[in-house]
């Protein structure tokens, strides 16, 4: 840890050699504003990575030490070190983080089958449905009796994060443990896809809701109604013609001979269904892990062939690899440490994470079939990820009758509640998948 301490004082002395140069030398103009992006792109490159790297030495998701190292670099200036501030302001950097995770659903839609995931489909869609309303409700109820001065709408935001289970970081720690093929695990998958879509609808419904507030309306059961119709809707409309389409578009990029046609047309699908999900009043990961669940392999196999045989996952790696991180540093430098000098905001946070932890184990009673670790199916739904964030990122920009509906201090417990329930998953899923296995 000496080391990287050393390496961010380092960091901090070149960012200010830099910004004193730039500022010396009268850069301005259109200059100004892209070296800006460049220097904010090296500091976030290099702390990502190495909070990436200590946390695969502590054998922890690589998400983690990503967000934490964001916190550091978020609340330097504490200790006298202002050179990171302007970071968690820059338009730019925030555009690169929304990419970034529209890539990241992406990945995970195209990781997702969904023949497999309807062989346990009933399982889990009680599970995921559970999942939601439990975890919903719990985390109302924390929030109504931590912040009693709060509006009813912060009080459903927070349940709202407690709803959605992070599908990637637990997809990765079963396929890291070679488990992805057992039926708990297939249960899990299917369960994480269906409730982050119901807790985009609570989501969308809550802010609809919002907006009709601030324009001194009520929003009418009509206008709830639509929002459902609309987001199921766009979801296996997406799903039916995206399906269809897919085979014809892959069919006539065959004939444009581009270099790196795959990988385009790939990233076109993806974008566009986020904008029509934007469009339609939904968040535009929607649209990105639609994309990615329409998309089969062997809709593009003679694309493949000129690409040496490397699959869309293959291809956007190294793209993915540049964009997420930056989205989990600057969530993690969005966090206010000084919050919780507090004892309620840090109590908050953890009973948050209790009501977390506790609601998803509740889903694990959604399970049918006779045989199967109810356990290991709820354990595998705790962690939050990067689902939460994008949630407790969206309450940042919402505001009631011109003031937020999560302030900084909801916002740090909310994070933190991320952190220890992405945390303490990996090892939970290990012990309870491989404990008979000995």
């Amino acid at each position: 840890m000496g080391s990287v301490g050393i390496l961010l004082l380092g960091m901090c002395g070149f960012v200010d050699l830099a910004l004193a140069d730039e500022t010396q030398s009268g850069v301005v103009g259109h200059e100004g504003p892209i070296l800006q992006v460049l220097l904010s792109l090296v500091v976030i490159i290099v702390a990502g990575r190495i909070g990436g790297d200590i946390a695969l030495r502590l054998k922890q998701p690589e998400v983690l030490g990503e967000l934490i190292i964001g916190v550091v670099l978020g609340n330097l200036a504490l200790f006298g070190f202002h050179y990171f501030e302007y970071i968690k302001h820059d338009q730019t950097i925030a555009v690169l983080s929304e990419l970034g995770v529209l890539l990241l659903l992406f990945q995970v839609g195209l990781e997702t089958n969904i023949k497999e995931m309807l062989k346990v489909g009933p399982s889990s869609l009680i599970v995921a449905v559970l999942g939601v309303v439990a975890p919903f409700f719990l985390g109302w109820g924390v929030a109504a009796y931590f912040v009693p001065d709060g509006s009813t709408m912060l009080h459903a935001f927070i349940g709202a994060t407690l709803c959605a289970t992070s599908v990637g970081i637990t997809a990765r720690v079963l396929k890291d443990l070679g488990q992805i093929q057992r039926p708990e695990a297939k249960i899990i998958l299917g369960a994480a896809v269906v409730d982050d879509v119901l807790g985009l609808l609570v989501l969308a419904i809550i802010s609809a809701i919002i907006q009709a507030a601030n324009k001194g309306s009520a929003i009418e059961s009509f206008a709830i109604l639509k929002i459902v119709f609309i987001s199921v809707g766009f979801l296996f409309a997406a799903i039916l013609i995206g399906g269809f389409l897919s085979p014809w578009i892959f069919r006539g990029a065959r004939h444009l001979r581009s270099h790196g046609i795959l990988l385009l047309m790939s990233l076109g699908i993806c974008f566009g269904m986020s904008y029509l999900a934007g469009i339609a009043g939904l968040a535009p990961i929607v649209g990105a892990f639609t994309a990615g669940l329409v998309l089969d392999p062997v809709h593009y196999v003679d694309l493949k062939k000129r690409n040496r045989n490397a699959t869309i996952e293959e291809l956007l790696e190294p793209l993915s690899t540049f964009l997420v991180p930056i989205f989990f540093v600057l969530m993690g430098a969005k966090v206010d440490v000084s919050h919780f000098a507090h004892l309620d905001i840090l109590g908050f946070a953890l009973v948050l994470t209790v009501a977390a932890i506790v609601g998803k184990q509740i889903c694990g009673l959604g399970v049918l079939e006779k045989g199967y670790d109810r356990w290991a199916v709820g354990l595998g739904m705790i962690p939050r990820g990067e689902v939460g964030l994008i949630f407790a990122s969206i309450g940042l920009s919402l505001s009631l009758h011109g003031e937020r509906i999560i302030d900084a201090g909801t916002y740090g417990a909310v994070v933190v509640m991320v952190m220890l329930t992405t945390m303490v998953t990996p090892p939970l899923i290990k012990w309870r998948f491989l404990r008979n296995m000995v």
